[in-house]
């Protein structure tokens, strides 16, 4: 029989990430012995219940980590260090901490000083999500053939490295190491940004004219429907995504502004090669998405 990844794993915050982690250990129990659910929302614990994704579930923290070989933050980027905070001194000696945000290095840098030597810490980003969100929202299959990028410190033991890299491998997903920095940078770009200007987009739609603004809402075809999409998504995670990662989003955004700026300036020029390079360029990168299994 094939030895766990881990005997005891202990998930706080099962919104989508979370949920579909244990959605997907529930497929493959031979992964993890015992699962731990703890989140403070009761109305979060009853539908773990319900859907019967914990064999412990609870919302007391400190006695959730206490036996746990792995104890997996799930919580808002603004939350992990504020948990890690308040569940490290009650996890056991040799247990792994990880977490799943989707920003870096102002989790490391606020989390740092609470960090027990003999407790390593991974962190780990599965880049996969839809637009919605808590413990209904996750399904078995979200990671497979999504990226997983760990983020360890320079001193974090190869064998804690190893196991949560097997993890993410068990839940279907392909993995790369990188720098705290390099990996912000990165994520504002592929997904920080989209996320800001989706938002933003819908904004400008909002403050048209009540009678232009009912048309575009009757009336919106593929583009606007499809690239507006994720901005159905979770307003208090992205508040912190956006805070958390503001020097590498206001980087790339300045960016893109700079880019916008060019196009515009082609569009109000006639300036046709400008506009058919910038939408042949667009294209490559679509087709490098689908290439690469990411679309």
């Amino acid at each position: 029989m094939t030895q766990p990844i881990f005997g005891t794993l202990c998930v706080i915050g099962p919104g989508l990430i979370g949920s579909s982690v244990l959605r997907r250990l529930r497929t493959q129990p031979e992964l993890v012995g015992r699962l731990i659910v703890a989140d403070r929302d009761p109305a979060v614990l009853d539908r773990i219940r319900h859907l019967d994704l914990g064999d412990v579930i609870t919302d007391d923290l400190q006695e959730a980590v206490k036996d746990a070989d792995c104890v997996m933050l799930c919580v808002p980027v603004g939350a992990i260090a504020p948990v890690g905070a308040a569940v490290l001194p009650h996890m056991k000696p040799g247990a792994i901490l990880t977490d799943v945000g989707s920003t870096r290095r102002s989790v490391v840098d606020t989390l740092a000083p609470h960090l027990r030597n003999d407790i390593p810490y991974v962190p780990a980003h599965p880049m996969a999500g839809t637009e919605h969100s808590g413990p209904d929202a996750g399904f078995a299959t979200l990671f497979d053939d999504r990226w997983c990028l760990l983020t360890p410190s320079a001193d974090a033991p190869q064998e804690a490295m190893d196991r949560i890299a097997d993890f993410w491998r068990a839940m279907g997903a392909r993995i790369r190491v990188m720098d705290t920095d390099h990996h912000d940078t990165i994520c504002a770009m592929v997904s920080h940004l989209p996320h800001l200007i989706a938002f933003t987009i819908c904004g400008t739609a909002d403050t048209l004219a009540e009678d232009m603004r009912a048309e575009v809402l009757d009336f919106a075809a593929s583009g606007f429907r499809d690239f507006t999409r994720i901005a159905a998504s979770d307003p208090t995670m992205w508040r912190d995504i956006f805070l958390n990662n503001s020097d590498a989003l206001l980087s790339v955004l300045d960016r893109f502004s700079q880019d916008a700026a060019a196009m515009a300036k082609a569009i109000r020029e006639r300036d046709e090669q400008t506009i058919v390079d910038t939408i042949s360029r667009g294209r490559r990168i679509r087709r490098s998405l689908l290439e690469n299994r990411q679309a």
